[in-house]
């Protein structure tokens, strides 16, 4: 075989590889939020950033089968993680939030429409959630005041769900 007939094999695998992640991984967060009622919006949002992480590490293989050297590529890379850091560093609550806010679609027991109590000395919270985003989980009171919590705080407090007794 050429060379050329490889790296073109090897670049059909790869993006085969990449559309089976890709597909697998929305059904997989699909199946998720319907199993835990979580808000479209917020099943959109995650596949949207698993999306983007395969696109980038697609990109990055491609450039690796198609001869870019690998010190040049990784420069390139480390150039732009110093650069991405230094945003993120500015701005850590952002990054704190949104890595919160997928602890929480996967593995928090609390849902859209759940009666809970933070259980907060200095400022206790009762309500109903009324939704959960990238940045903040919104709490309707009774009330009928919205409150507002960063996901990352949210993630910090215990939490106290109500449960209806029969």
């Amino acid at each position: 075989m050429k060379d050329y007939e490889i790296l073109i094999i090897e670049t059909v695998i790869t993006v085969i590889v990449f559309i089976v992640s890709l597909n697998f991984s929305k059904k997989l967060i699909e199946q998720t939020g319907l199993k835990f009622s979580y808000h479209k919006t917020r099943i959109k949002i995650l596949k949207k950033i698993i999306s983007f992480g395969l696109y980038l590490t697609l990109i990055g293989l491609l450039t690796l089968i198609w001869g870019v050297e690998r010190s040049d590529l990784l420069s390139y890379i480390a150039s732009l993680l110093t650069i991405f850091g230094i945003a993120f560093l500015a701005q850590w609550s952002i990054l704190s939030n949104i890595t919160a806010s997928l602890i929480i679609f996967f593995n928090h027991k609390v849902n859209i429409g759940d009666s809970i109590v933070i259980l907060d000395k200095d400022y206790p919270i009762a309500g109903k959630v009324s939704d959960v985003g990238i940045f903040f989980v919104v709490i309707k009171t009774p009330e009928q005041d919205y409150v507002s919590m960063p996901t990352n705080v949210f993630m910090q407090k215990m939490v106290k769900k109500i449960t209806k007794k029969e």
